[in-house]
């Protein structure tokens, strides 16, 4: 594996990090914590915050989602600890609430928008939880796997079908080489 190469000179101006937690519940579900942090490298005044002096974060967002084994939301909870203005700290929940019930998976990114796209819900939460589901997705078949005695879940199969993740990447493509040589009962030749 490598690195970037080295970059030209420059100077950091913007850093934004997103980290995705997870955990298992003593009850069986599952909480991915997100968490959404934007901060500058020098002072920034801000409309309503004032002059925000360098590395205090523009914004501090945190989403938990509680999901089942099927990866459907039971439950959401969030936080707005630094945010450019009042109003993103209190509405911000209750538009959320409209995925519990919702299914990570195929047409997950148009679900959320249909549930809280648009003024509907903050951009940067839907951010988060979009990516969430790639968090559960690693949490989840991986630990069920390895609970179950497997080494791994590289060819874990429901009722004969392939893994979710098959077919979704380059690396697992159905005629690739990982799949032919991992899966080779779901390996297909080039034509």
């Amino acid at each position: 594996m490598r690195d970037l190469p080295p970059a030209v000179p420059r100077r950091p101006i913007h850093t934004r990090k997103t980290t995705f937690e997870g955990f298992l519940r003593e009850d069986g579900l599952w909480d991915i914590d997100c968490t959404l942090s934007d901060t500058k490298s020098v002072p920034i005044q801000m409309r309503e915050r004032g002059l925000l002096p360098a590395g205090e974060p523009v914004h501090l967002l945190r989403v938990r989602l509680t999901v089942d084994d099927g990866f459907t939301i039971r439950a959401v909870e969030t936080a707005a600890i630094h945010a450019p203005f009042d109003e993103c700290q209190v509405p911000a929940d209750a538009p959320m609430q409209k995925l519990v019930g919702l299914t990570m998976g195929p047409g997950w990114r148009k679900m959320i928008e249909g549930a809280i796209g648009g003024v509907g819900g903050c951009t940067h939460l839907r951010e988060l939880v979009f990516n969430a589901a790639t968090a559960a997705f690693q949490m989840i078949p991986h630990y069920r796997a390895t609970e179950g005695g497997r080494k791994d879940d590289t060819a874990a199969t429901q009722g004969g079908k392939p893994p979710f993740y098959m077919g979704q990447c380059m690396t697992w493509s159905f005629e690739g080489p990982v799949v032919q040589r991992l899966a080779p009962q779901f390996y297909r030749k080039r034509t």
